[in-house]
């Protein structure tokens, strides 16, 4: 999977960010500014946490909202599909982040014990956009190429 710089334009329907870490002996902060150093204003973010390794979350695309997901602490697989390739990924370092564009459907497997997903997303919640069933998001991503 390609790993960009952020801040770089991202044409890809999604792909592993780089973030830069700043800090000395006192620790490390990474920065995240809405169309700085991500291609999109964030309007919304939230956590992952305490999801039990056997659960499988996500199962869904959507079609007006972009991400940028980053396991802050622990690891998860992401299978990340769109319609033509599938992929698999590990999300383990809180200085890589996980960009998800539209129509990707994603699910998260494998949750390792105490993982912390943070995700900023670029608009605000609303059920109607979501994909919800894989046949449906296949029919739909068919549609957009």
């Amino acid at each position: 999977m390609k790993t960009v710089l952020a801040g770089q334009h991202l044409v890809s329907p999604y792909c592993l960010v780089s973030l830069t870490p700043h800090g000395d002996e006192r620790g490390k902060l990474i920065s995240i500014e809405s169309f700085r150093n991500i291609s999109f204003g964030i309007k919304r973010f939230y956590y992952i946490y305490d999801t039990d390794p056997d659960w499988v979350r996500g199962k869904h695309a959507h079609s007006n909202l972009e991400q940028l997901v980053i396991a802050i602490d622990g690891a998860c697989r992401f299978v990340l599909d769109t319609g033509k390739v599938r992929e698999e990924i590990w999300l383990n370092r809180p200085n890589i982040a996980l960009y998800i564009g539209k129509y990707v459907w994603r699910e998260m497997h494998d949750f390792s014990y105490g993982c912390k997903l943070l995700v900023l997303a670029s608009e605000y919640y609303q059920p109607e956009e979501y994909i919800r069933t894989y046949d449906n998001f296949i029919q739909l991503a068919k549609e957009q190429k």
